[in-house]
């Protein structure tokens, strides 16, 4: 039986609602939806720089579990303004190169925090990165 391994940020978050920045089950990593927040709690202005800080975390997530951003299979983003879809995907396209994953982006009507703009999920197979 393979077993679960959770990986943590240290982020306030996690163990107030109950979840983990990142779970590994064998060569999988499933990365929690991720916001641009920094650590003492503040937002980047636009949407560019979340992106960016948001891309930051999960590769730290993705370090922890052995693997990189270059091993994303699949993400999801979600967005409170459609219309800021290439600023968005154009930080995405910065950060993964030609990793290019399977991609779901959508918007929605809010995040946690009013000035949360963008939220991005991913799944990673270690070992993947081609």
């Amino acid at each position: 039986m393979t077993s679960r391994r959770r990986i943590s940020s240290g982020g306030p978050w996690e163990e107030r609602v109950g979840y983990s920045r990142a779970v590994v089950v064998g060569d999988r990593v499933w990365v929690a939806g991720t916001t641009g927040t920094r650590p003492d709690g503040s937002v980047p202005p636009t949407v560019e720089e979340q992106t960016a800080l948001a891309l930051e975390v999960i590769a730290g997530a993705l370090a922890q579990a052995g693997g990189t951003l270059a091993d994303i299979v699949a993400a999801r983003v979600y967005v409170t303004r459609i219309e800021e879809w290439e600023a968005v995907t154009t930080a995405l396209r910065a950060a993964l190169g030609e990793t290019r994953p399977a991609l779901t982006l959508v918007q929605v009507a809010g995040l946690l925090l009013p000035a949360h703009r963008v939220e991005i999920e991913v799944e990673a197979v270690l070992g993947s990165a081609s």
